[in-house]
Formats: C-alpha cells, structure tokens, sequence
C-alpha cells in the first residue's frame, strides 16, 4: 500500500510542475497592468519603476517563473497587490469557508443522489426511474444561478426562513453558520445529485446482473438485505472515487453560487482579483486549488484501493 502512494505521489509531482508553468503563463495573459493600478493616478515614472524592481517584473520570464516557484515551495506564494496581505493568509482565511460549503454540499448530493439511484436501479423501466431520471436530468439542467435567485427569492425574501446572503464562521456562531450555508450548499449538491443518482443506478444495474445476486436471492434472502448488503456493498467503489472527484471540484470554489450567496470562498476570491489585476493571489489560489484536486484524486485511488480485495491483491 505505502509503495503504492508513494507511486501515485511521484506521479504527482511532474503534474504540480505542469500547472505551476501554466498558472504563471496564463495570468501574463490577464488584460493591464498591475503597477499602474498601484502607481496611483499620477503614476510617477520612478514609482512605476521602482515597482517593476520590488516584484522582479523587470526580469526575463523563466527568471520570475524560477523565483516564484523557488518561493512557493517555501510557502511563500507573494503578497497581495490589492490588501497587502500574503497570499498564504489569504487562503487560509477563504479555505475554512470553501470547505464547509464542500462538506454540506456533498451531504446533499449524498442524501439526495444514492437514494434516487438505488431505487431506480431496484425499479429499473418503472415510473419510479423514469421519475428519479427526470429529477436527474433536471439537476443537471437548472442553472445554479437561476436556482440560487429562485431560492433567495422563495425561502428569504416570501418565507424569511434563511438568510439570503452573508456568512458567519462555523466555530463562532455554528448554528447562523450553517442556516447561511444551507441554500448555497443545496444548489451545488442538488447539481451533484443528479451525477451521483445516474452513476450510483449505473453501478447497482450492473451488480444487480451478476450471478452471486441471484443465488443470494434464491438463498431466500430478504430483498432489502440483497439490495443493501451485497448488491450497494459491491457498487459503492465507483461511487466512492466518483465523489472524491466531486469533493475537489467543489474545492475549487463554486464561482456564481459564492457570488450570488455573498460568500467569501476560493470562487469569490479569485474572480475578484483577477478583476483587480491581482496577480499573486490568481496564482496562488489557482496552485492551491490543483494542490487540493491533486490530492482528493489521491485519496479516491487510494480509497478503491482499500475498498476492493483484488486491487489489494495486485499490490
């Protein structure tokens, strides 16, 4: 197992490489100039200057990219051009926030999802599946900028149930806490549970086939016990890698459902420094988000690993 991990790590490292050269190329691509949004108006030419020579900008490209990288791997990912704050101090005050809004997320998606899917592969060509399809399909359809409005509209502004907007730190207040997260997170795990339904009937319909489900059957087993026990035991390895994926996707910040929520993850982060010309933190938060992806891509391999016998076994 440990050979393993260590196999999928040097794997990863040539990967971190890659994106690192394209996070620092792309956001040489970003329209302006960011020491003219910090020389002020009167942008006096020995300010700009002196700028240009504090950041290194004055430096050939492969020049700035090496001491970038030099200072990322010390932990230093720069200071922001528009707070003056390091970007490692940035990141750990939007992640806390990013994460929880993943957590609930995914308990959405998982009560809503696995459910659907089990049921509509137990009732495979029946008006349950082909409702539990169209729920699906749906999810995956409906903007979440449209369900998110709808929702703030519905439950905020007619009903006043949750708040429509802000955030307050889970370990300070954890009850306000999650009530302002409870729409934002429904919109991204209703999204989600329309993937994870259409896999989780997948995987069922092809255990549900298999020999040993039949002779389970013919043992006289109940058909909650065979559904449950042997046939979502067996089909839960796809799912588990699947959502792990899913997880690090909603790490990389929900863009439109943080912006319409008034959220201070990753998502609204980066879209307002990318809108600031911020450079430092565009690449940091982008690094750190592929270091998370990176990492959840791990532990979902490592998870399949653990979970299945014969994979096990070839190790």
């Amino acid at each position: 197992m440990y050979s393993y991990i260590a196999k999928r790590l040097l794997v990863a490292i040539p990967t971190l490489l890659i994106i690192s050269v394209f996070v620092f190329s792309l956001q040489k691509l970003l329209p302006g100039d960011p020491v003219l949004a910090m020389a002020g108006e009167e942008r006096d030419p020995q300010v700009i200057e002196y700028l240009r020579e504090k950041y290194r900008l004055n430096d050939p490209v492969p020049i700035q990219y090496a001491h970038w990288l030099g200072s990322a791997l010390q932990g230093d990912l720069g200071i922001s051009l528009r707070t003056n704050l390091p970007v490692l101090t940035l990141v750990g005050q939007k992640l806390p926030v990013t994460i929880q809004l993943a957590i609930m997320s995914m308990i959405f998606a998982f009560a809503i999802g696995i459910p659907m899917g089990i049921l509509a592969a137990v009732k495979k060509n029946t008006a349950l599946d082909y409702i539990a399809n169209v729920v699906a399909l749906s999810g995956l359809s409906i903007p979440n900028f449209w369900l998110g409005i709808m929702l703030i509209l519905l439950v905020s502004v007619n009903l006043g149930w949750l708040p429509a907007s802000g955030y307050r730190p889970f370990f300070e207040d954890p009850l306000n806490s999650i009530k302002t997260m409870l729409m934002p997170a429904f919109v991204l795990g209703n999204a989600l549970a329309a993937t994870l339904m259409r896999h989780t009937r997948s995987a069922m319909l092809s255990v549900l086939s298999a020999d040993y489900i039949r002779t389970a059957r013919a043992k006289g087993l109940s058909e909650r016990k065979v559904v449950l026990e042997h046939s979502f035991r067996n089909a839960v390895l796809p799912i588990v890698t699947l959502s792990a994926l899913l997880f690090g996707e909603l790490l990389a910040g929900a863009v439109l459902t943080e912006q319409i929520f008034t959220i201070p993850g990753f998502g609204k982060l980066i879209v307002d420094a990318v809108f600031t010309r911020d450079y430092a933190v565009v690449q940091g938060v982008v690094l750190c988000t592929a270091i998370g992806f990176i990492l959840m891509n791990l532990i979902a391999d490592v998870l399949y690993v653990v979970l299945n016998p014969r994979m096990r076994a070839n190790l």
